[in-house]
């Protein structure tokens, strides 16, 4: 005769019953037998609600999903003859896409004869690799796609980790301000 281990409604162990016995007792308390662990000698069953726990499962994973973070990949345009200070913006730019744990993808784009020079491209990204090392670190070397030098830097934190670091810093904020607005009695 097959047996199970039962669980009951409370999550209280009623023991190694019969299939039927452990139906009937479902029956009984207007509710469902639900296999739990059918791998384990005998299969674990518990009584239960079926659709209750169907729709706290679903629940599980939605709220699963809702605090999964995506990285985003950012995209970064150079021409070879950047001026300095475009350069600082551009920079700039990436930092603050690594700081919020986004990659970002650098592109030097390369114009008639310039093509003919891509070691100037890999000088020019090698330098703004060094410049933003503190914040991310290269994952795909300079590569040459068309008319195009392509490189992709990654940062260092994680997107769950600058976002929790972003709300510590406004929670921080908020309480100085509030401790600014009391007047001192």
């Amino acid at each position: 005769m097959p047996e199970v281990r039962l669980v009951g409604s409370a999550g209280e162990q009623i023991g190694v019953v019969s299939i039927e016995d452990a139906l009937r007792m479902a029956q009984e308390q207007d509710l469902d037998l639900v296999e739990v662990a059918p791998t384990s000698k005998p299969p674990v069953a518990k009584i239960m609600d079926f659709g209750k726990f169907k729709y706290e499962a679903a629940q599980k994973v939605r709220e699963a999903r809702k605090n999964q973070v995506n990285t985003v990949l950012k995209t970064v345009r150079f021409g070879l003859k950047i001026d300095a200070h475009d350069y600082g913006t551009k920079r700039g730019q990436i930092e603050r896409f690594l700081k919020a744990g986004d990659k970002v993808k650098v592109i030097v784009v390369f114009r008639g004869r310039e093509q003919s020079r891509p070691e100037m491209g890999i000088k020019l990204l090698q330098k703004l690799a060094e410049e933003v090392a503190e914040f991310g670190s290269v994952e795909s070397t300079p590569s040459i796609d068309g008319r195009n030098m392509v490189m992709v830097i990654g940062p260092l934190r994680n997107k769950a980790e600058a976002k929790a670091d972003a709300k510590r810093a406004a929670d921080k904020a908020s309480a100085k301000s509030t401790e600014a607005e009391t007047p001192a009695a």
